[in-house]
């Protein structure tokens, strides 16, 4: 029997506005930052997982986190497990909490926190990685972790049986397929708004060397400058390399039309994040008056209900999971098994600390339990604070190559943690710009 005694929690940040890393039409000096997360236990393993900020507003998400992770304190882990489903909606339940939300906001984002540091301790306890770990669920065990709640006219339960039980006699074979190739992945790590020319081209040119299938560049502030950047990326990749671009949220909807037909010339695989990503209906509009240029979205969709409407609506032709947007593992399952039903590719969003090694194992459980390998799935890579975590992201010929190491990726080296914790860490307290 193992038994969660004790939950802490860090507000660590890293100072990549320093450099630009991460700078877009809308977030022009972003600090790659984590809410962190650990769950003790009594036999010295821990569930870590963290929720990705870009800096100040971490010390609010750090204190909805210890508001919630209480709630686990003192849980069993095998009845836990057994009941993970139903630990998910109460952590989403508490009336008052709720009202602050509901299925959204920073509560809806800590109950992804506790969720993920949970399976965190699943998969660790068990001995494997957590794509690992789901793959070899039953199919009642993972339909028995989703919250059916609003979304149950988009997919019930035994849909999502059904869904699972079809790839059931194919994983073996994917799971053989993901060990030896990995799943696609790309690259944002040439687009940032903030870059040069100059390091914009090598990058991409390093991108494209590596063996990355697509290269997704930041877009939205000026449309003479997005032309220019473009036609310049086309000049260097050809005419059929896949590049994608990304809005960041910046436009209103007559806006995002008008500018991303003007860019159709640059044969894009897709247009990011056109709109709020709460405007459904825009999202529709978009799609429909754009074709044929793909629209994405989904890194900041608050919960399975705006998913559930994007897909509904015809208004996505990818979709973006992000590992701690939403409500965790639990809900990131619903929204993959969605996806499926409505024949969308999942190609999830990972442009943040720790975010590749967190959203890879979901693309992988994915590979191998749901939809299987196929073309349409690109999982988004960012070459950026890897060395901070215990098993860093590997990308091997433009692949991500699955995680071996226990746990679901979000395992930083304390020594990074004690060094970028907000305020009294040693980067911070040395003088370094707050």
């Amino acid at each position: 029997m193992t038994r969660i005694i004790s939950s802490e929690s860090f507000d660590v940040r890293f100072p990549t506005s320093t450099m630009l890393d991460g700078s877009d039409a809308m977030n022009a000096d972003p600090d790659y930052s984590a809410a962190y997360l650990r769950l003790k236990t009594d036999n010295s393993i821990t569930g870590d997982s963290l929720v990705f900020t870009i800096g100040r507003g971490n010390e609010v998400q750090i204190a909805a986190i210890n508001i919630l992770a209480e709630k686990v304190v003192g849980l069993d882990l095998d009845d836990a497990f057994t009941n993970i489903g139903a630990i998910a909606k109460e952590l989403s339940s508490d009336s008052q909490l709720r009202w602050l939300g509901p299925d959204k906001g920073v509560f809806h984002m800590a109950a992804g926190a506790v969720l993920n540091a949970l399976w965190d301790l699943f998969s660790k306890n068990k001995g494997q990685p957590l794509w690992k770990f789901l793959s070899d669920m039953k199919p009642k065990e993972i339909v028995g972790a989703i919250d059916f709640r609003y979304i149950s006219d988009a997919l019930n339960s035994d849909e999502a049986l059904e869904i699972l039980n079809r790839q059931e006699a194919n994983k073996s074979k994917n799971e053989s397929l993901l060990l030896s190739r990995g799943v696609p992945a790309y690259t944002t790590t040439p687009g940032w708004l903030g870059y040069s020319d100059e390091k914009m081209l090598k990058l991409t040119q390093e991108a494209v060397s590596e063996g990355f299938s697509l290269v997704k560049f930041k877009c939205g502030k000026s449309l003479i400058d997005d032309r220019r950047r473009l036609t310049k990326i086309r000049e260097l990749v050809g005419p059929d390399f896949p590049i994608a671009i990304d809005a960041n949220q910046v436009w209103d909807v007559d806006s995002a039309i008008s500018w991303i037909n003007s860019l159709s010339e640059f044969n894009l695989r897709w247009i990011e994040e056109p709109t709020h990503p709460d405007d459904v209906l825009g999202h529709a509009r978009i799609a429909r008056e754009v074709s044929p240029t793909p629209v994405a979205t989904g890194e900041m969709a608050s919960s399975r209900i705006i998913f559930k409407q994007l897909l509904q609506s015809k208004a996505i032709s990818v979709m973006q999971i992000d590992a701690s947007r939403v409500a965790g593992v639990n809900e990131n399952i619903a929204n993959v098994l969605m996806a499926a039903k409505f024949g969308i590719p999942v190609c999830p969003h990972a442009g943040g600390v720790g975010l590749c090694e967190m959203v890879q194992h979901i693309a992988m459980w994915d590979s191998v339990s749901v939809t299987g390998h196929h073309s349409g799935r690109v999982v988004e890579y960012v070459d950026h604070l890897h060395e901070h975590f215990l098993e860093p992201a590997l990308i091997s010929k433009g692949h991500y190559m699955p995680p071996t190491l226990p746990g679901a990726g979000a395992n930083m080296h304390q020594s990074s943690i004690d060094t970028y914790v907000f305020p009294l860490g040693e980067y911070w307290m040395n003088g370094a710009h707050t």
